[in-house]
């Protein structure tokens, strides 16, 4: 009652054997802690994953949004929607056999096992807890932007990562690996806009961020993501019409990063898709690295498109419905 947390480790009893905890049985090597698309969590048996083949058969739930390095028996957080950032021991995750390619998480365990969401509440990365890392970015529905101090007390399995307005809400979050990377924003009306992350000033947990992009009336930002300006990355972006549900019809496109020019923080940016007849809004927007993976919500795989050079370029139509992209798991 004083501490609402549910233990940790299993307790096995015996006659005249000693009462042991699990956990302590498992070496605290390093590993990594996975989050699919269809929420699915688990960790690995070693530090190293196998390189993402490109040309390997895809199958069900093989598109990660999320790795985190992690130890056995360490923690890793859990980045929501609502701004919070909810404390996940690994030990309690299901690890997954060691495998030649980029694994599935078939075999993972729901988030809802080990977080307490609200209704509308969804997790959009993991991240370590180590005071020397480069810190969360984080972006939002209404176009704002924040750098997170890394600061989690350990004593704290429930904390606030950002100081959100009324109606907003975390759309997309990556931990940093250098502080070198390009934020980018893409919104509603098909906007594109890429800075240096160095543009925003590091804030602690409880500060509301600052202004990310400019948004028109009646936009909100789709995609937030954080893109190495070195490596070979992708902007793909689904268009379609205001009010319609079913994603069919729709048309696509798969563009080089590198076409996109960078501009300075709460800017505008630029076109990044060309509305066809019928069309007056993006319903889905991603930029990350190459090679990129997409599939539908239950995690079944989709082909994409081919790379379209063109900057403003128009769409061309899917033939199955992409819901959910991500880039290499690494």
């Amino acid at each position: 009652k004083k501490f609402a947390t549910d233990r940790r480790t299993v307790l096995l009893e015996s006659a005249g054997t000693p009462v042991a905890a699990t956990s302590l049985q498992v070496a605290d090597d390093p590993c990594r802690v996975l989050l699919s698309s269809t929420g699915l969590l688990a960790r690995t048996a070693t530090e190293d994953l196998p390189p993402t083949d490109p040309d390997a058969k895809r199958v069900k739930h093989d598109v990660i949004v999320s790795v985190v390095a992690a130890t056995q028996r360490g923690d890793v957080g859990a980045v929501t929607s609502a701004g919070r950032l909810l404390r996940i021991a690994v030990i309690d995750l299901p690890q997954l056999p060691d495998t030649a390619s980029v694994p599935n998480l078939a075999g993972g365990a729901p988030l809802s096992e080990f977080l307490s969401l609200e209704a509308d509440e969804t997790v959009v990365c993991l991240t370590t807890l180590e005071e020397a890392s480069q810190g969360l970015a984080l972006g939002t529905l209404q176009g704002v932007v924040k750098r997170v101090v890394p600061d989690y007390p350990a004593n704290k399995d429930e904390l606030e990562v950002i100081t959100l307005k009324d109606g907003d809400r975390i759309v997309g979050a990556t931990e940093l690996r250098t502080g070198e990377e390009d934020l980018v924003f893409i919104t509603s009306d098909a906007q594109l806009l890429r800075y240096p992350a160095s543009q925003v000033r590091p804030q602690g947990r409880p500060a509301g961020g600052m202004a990310g992009v400019k948004l028109t009336a009646g936009a909100e930002v789709l995609s937030f993501t954080a893109v190495d300006p070195a490596a070979e990355a992708v902007v793909f972006t689904v268009a379609g019409s205001t009010g319609t549900l079913d994603p069919a019809g729709t048309s696509a496109k798969l563009t080089p990063f590198d076409q996109y020019p960078r501009k300075g923080r709460a800017t505008g940016g630029v076109r990044c898709q060309r509305f066809l007849k019928g069309e007056d809004v993006l319903i889905l927007a991603w930029a990350g690295a190459s090679p990129a993976r997409a599939a539908q919500k239950n995690g079944t795989p989709v082909e994409l498109p081919e790379i379209d050079p063109r900057r403003d370029g128009s769409g061309t139509p899917l033939p199955k419905p992409v819901e959910v992209l991500a880039g290499p798991a690494s």
